[in-house]
């Protein structure tokens, strides 16, 4: 029987747990990094991460001792831990590369690998490319015999490196001395601990946790950041007594946030207000880099500060390179993650949720007012993301017919408004004559259709996702 093919998407190779993500797909994963990271190092080191998802521990060891049969010394993570602190740790050790066993904010069915190459970034295109071809041309790979290669992988406490390195970018003092009080929704996931041991110790900041246990069903929920799956935590805030809330998703490189009124600030606004706070507090200047699916408002905070804005397709494989070829201050995609100059080029929601702690702090009045600060700068801006659900096994048939729908019945106008230029190299994003937009694409990690529209209220969004709805034949409830 054929091995089955290995496609990576917008970030590392997912599947479902103990069908096609089954110990022997990862050891040919694994031995298709090896070989990689053989052919760019005579002595390769490489950092093996993993999250809180079922038996991600174990599948974690598996890949480090298929690396040490290959040759390749490994430093395995001592408990689960954040994706981002496997690219840090990358960069910090000076290593090959990275294996994290992860799906991230997929749901909990699933689980995957993702790599990270010498720049502790997402993999490029190329880089995609080059393990795919080596895996799938790899047969069956038998179970190292753990004890003759346990020699190759030690196991490695990554946290003192990490906080050393947020300590960096933040004066922490300053925030543990606040008086904050501060809710870290850990979602279950593989966050848990971080933002209470960089703020809550020694100080008068205060962090409570929630579901900061391992449970590999996440309580029935996607580990996401996004409404519904953050009632609890919502109303939390809501009960008042709080000043901010960060929530970090299955592997805890993406983030949301909920200011002191309970009210979510969603993934188009977060990053507005970051780049608000790196340029106006902060004082930096560079380009900015952001997906096709994030918001106009920082289009027009780029001109108000004289920054180049890059447009690239959805996936941090896309941010990373083009951040690190201009400097850029900060890169942001609508899913929650977003990289910060001088750090790593990653997505980090710990670093992300402490930022919005120092934004508080510096500004000296809460976040609710701080948003109202941003739409007096920008204007209102409503937001919506419809997320449809398609069957895996027809996926690839169904997602071909819709995009080939909408490409051959590319509207001329949406709810009533003039389009003025299409871009089509990562799904349909139409803009809209108004400052709006709307776009479709297909998920590259999950079978779903996903719907995005910004307008300036929330009637608008509705009316500009229910035309391109009507264009393809689908129709899915709001999730955000």
């Amino acid at each position: 029987m054929a091995s089955p093919e290995i496609k990576f998407g917008t970030d590392g190779w997912r599947g479902i747990t103990a069908d096609d993500f089954t110990y022997a797909t990862v050891r040919r994963v694994a031995q298709g990094m090896a070989d990689y990271m053989r052919s760019r190092s005579k002595d390769p080191l490489a950092v093996v991460g993993y999250d809180c998802r079922f038996a991600s521990e174990e599948f974690a060891r598996t890949v480090a001792d298929v690396f040490a049969a290959g040759g390749v010394r490994s430093l395995v993570f001592d408990r689960a831990s954040p994706t981002q602190v496997a690219s840090w740790t990358v960069i910090d050790r000076k290593a090959t590369g990275a294996a994290v066993i992860t799906a991230s904010h997929n749901p909990y069915l699933f689980n995957g690998v993702k790599y990270k190459p010498e720049t502790g970034s997402s993999a490029p295109t190329e880089v995609i490319n080059d393990l795919e071809k080596r895996i799938n041309a790899i047969g069956d790979v038998a179970a190292p015999d753990r004890e003759k290669v346990s020699s190759l992988v030690e196991v490695y406490d990554p946290r003192p490196s990490y906080y050393a390195q947020v300590g960096k970018m933040l004066d922490l003092d300053s925030i543990r001395n606040a008086g904050l009080r501060v809710v870290h929704e850990c979602m279950h996931g593989s966050g848990y601990g971080y933002v209470a041991e960089l703020i809550g110790g020694g100080g008068r900041t205060t962090v409570r946790e929630l579901h900061p246990d391992r449970n590999p069903f996440f309580g029935g929920l996607n580990p996401e950041p996004i409404p519904p799956n953050i009632d609890e935590a919502i109303s939390v805030m809501r009960a008042g007594g709080h000043d901010l809330c960060i929530i970090t998703d299955g592997d805890a490189d993406r983030v949301g946030i909920i200011d002191e009124t309970g009210r979510f600030i969603n993934q188009l606004q977060v990053f507005a207000l970051l780049v608000l706070h790196m340029f106006d507090v902060m004082g930096q200047r560079g380009p900015i880099v952001k997906t096709v699916n994030m918001t106009s408002m920082v289009e027009q905070l780029a001109k108000q500060f004289g920054a180049e804005l890059y447009e690239v397709p959805v996936g941090f494989k896309w941010v990373a390179p083009k951040m690190m070829e201009t400097n850029a201050v900060i890169g942001g995609e609508e899913s929650g993650g977003f990289g910060i100059r001088g750090h790593i080029p990653e997505r980090d929601g710990i670093l992300v949720g402490l930022l919005f702690a120092d934004m508080i702090v510096r500004r000296g009045k809460p976040l609710s007012e701080i948003l109202v600060d941003l739409e007096h700068r920008v204007g209102p801006h409503a937001y919506a993301r419809h997320d449809i659900h398609l069957h895996r096994d027809t996926y690839d048939r169904d997602r071909k017919r819709i995009v080939d729908q909408l490409a051959a019945h590319q509207p001329k106008e949406v709810a009533g408004v003039k389009v003025g230029r299409v871009r089509s190299d990562d799904g349909f994003k139409f803009y809209l004559d108004d400052g709006s937009w709307v776009l479709l694409r297909t998920s590259g990690t999950e079978p779903l259709v996903r719907i995005y529209a910004e307008a300036p209220d929330a009637a608008a969004v509705e009316a500009r996702l229910a035309a391109i709805e009507d264009i393809v034949g689908l129709k899915a409830p709001a999730r955000v």
